[in-house]
């Protein structure tokens, strides 16, 4: 039997990442936190919230810009950091290691204050797209959330279309006499 151990928490943690686990999260919604944790990412396919540290904020911001609507739907791959620092105590954190839309689609730099006078210089590589039907089926998962019910239609039917096997599609169109 393996043990498994989660804790009732509302975001991601420290923990989740413990023995170089990695995960890669799409961002699905940006909402205000509090004066601690200061924006709340609501991330694909997971109930509890990416709340970043002020110094992966401003990574990201310098990244991607400081327009929140502009962050949804792009992805960053998560890792566990056992030396981040909490006051004199070492605490382990959560830091992005790749993240993508990266301007050139190259490994992005910048020198962020890591605590007070010292700053560090912080590079993240380019997290390679997804396959465009993959891509696509995030966008409209996106989407969905804002959309009437007759826009959640058609998402649904476009989804299903592209879950379909290629080679299935082809073979119906042949059977209807439809010529590809």
């Amino acid at each position: 039997m393996r043990i498994t151990i989660e804790k009732k928490t509302d975001q991601l943690n420290f923990e989740d990442f413990l023995g170089g686990v990695t995960q890669i999260v799409t961002i699905t919604d940006v909402r205000a936190g509090t004066k601690e944790q200061q924006y709340d990412l609501a991330i694909e396919g997971d109930k509890r919230v990416w709340r970043p540290a002020v110094t992966m904020l401003k990574l990201m911001a310098a990244a991607w810009g400081d327009e929140a609507k502009d962050w949804i739907g792009r992805r960053a791959e998560l890792f566990g950091d056992p030396t981040v620092m909490f006051g004199r105590d070492k605490v382990g954190g959560i830091r992005i290691s790749r993240l993508s839309d990266l301007p050139d689609g190259k490994p992005f730099s910048v020198s962020l204050t890591e605590t007070r006078g010292k700053r560090k210089m912080h590079t993240v590589d380019p997290l390679p797209d997804l396959d465009p039907t993959a891509a696509r089926i995030a966008a409209l998962k996106v989407e969905w959330k804002t959309a009437n019910p007759e826009r959640q239609a058609e998402i649904g039917a476009d989804v299903a279309r592209l879950n379909t096997p290629a080679e299935q599609t082809a073979g119906e169109e042949s059977a209807r006499g439809v010529e590809g």
